[in-house]
């Protein structure tokens, strides 16, 4: 008599399973909470203090570095130049007395300083003015010109004429979209006025009222 086989049933199976093959993990359907072990979540906790306290750090120091660098809101702000006490301090090395005229209303300063000579030979005084207008006159003192020097100052401008300012006499170049420079020549020193162009030409009246001021600033220019 032939006997019936066994029968094994799925909770049978599932027991007689290999023991030593590992049971995978099913895989994190995105519902159930992820728990962290206690050690880990103080990490984490700490690692977010440490940033917000970095953070916090670098606001505090650069709140003084922006307070200190800022610039002034002003659009007409400029440094502020004695330019009396830099021709007082240049006189010394000038053998003249450098020039400190007096600023026409709402004019400024841009510098003013003494240049050693260069390769030219020629010493020189040197103001910088920006007129009410916006616009760039400098002013140039030597007691050593020479004509090359004279044209490279005046950007090889031809002369054009003379404009008298309180009894002197100025030589007038032009050159139309570049610049146009009054020139006093005198014992003591020549006096270059050059006015920049600048989207239009810097108006004579500019350059009149700066050559004015030279003549009342010192009269042995005359």
């Amino acid at each position: 008599m032939n006997e019936a086989p066994e029968r094994t049933t799925a909770a049978e199976s599932e027991g007689s399973a290999d023991p030593a093959k590992p049971v995978e993990a099913a895989p994190y359907d995105g519902a159930s909470p992820v728990l962290l072990q206690a050690s880990a979540a103080k990490r984490a906790n700490a690692s977010v203090i440490g940033m917000l306290i970095a953070v916090l750090v670098c606001l505090v120091l650069a709140l003084p570095l922006a307070f200190f660098t800022a610039k002034p809101k002003d659009q007409g702000y400029r440094p502020e130049v004695d330019v009396s006490a830099a021709a007082t301090d240049a006189k010394g090395v000038a053998g003249f007395q450098p020039l400190a005229p007096a600023l026409p209303a709402n004019w400024s300063v841009n510098y003013a300083r003494w240049n050693p000579a260069g390769s030219d030979g020629v010493a020189f005084w040197e103001v910088g003015y920006v007129t009410a207008a916006q616009q760039f006159i400098s002013l140039t003192q030597t007691a050593q010109p020479n004509p090359t020097w004279l044209a490279g100052r005046t950007d090889n401008a031809p002369v054009t004429g003379t404009r008298p300012e309180s009894s002197t006499q100025w030589e007038l170049r032009d050159k139309p979209g570049t610049s146009t420079s009054l020139i006093l020549k005198s014992t003591a020193s020549t006096v270059v006025l050059r006015g920049e162009f600048n989207n239009t030409a810097v108006p004579l009246s500019d350059l009149d009222a700066l050559a004015l001021a030279v003549v009342q600033a010192n009269g042995n220019v005359r």
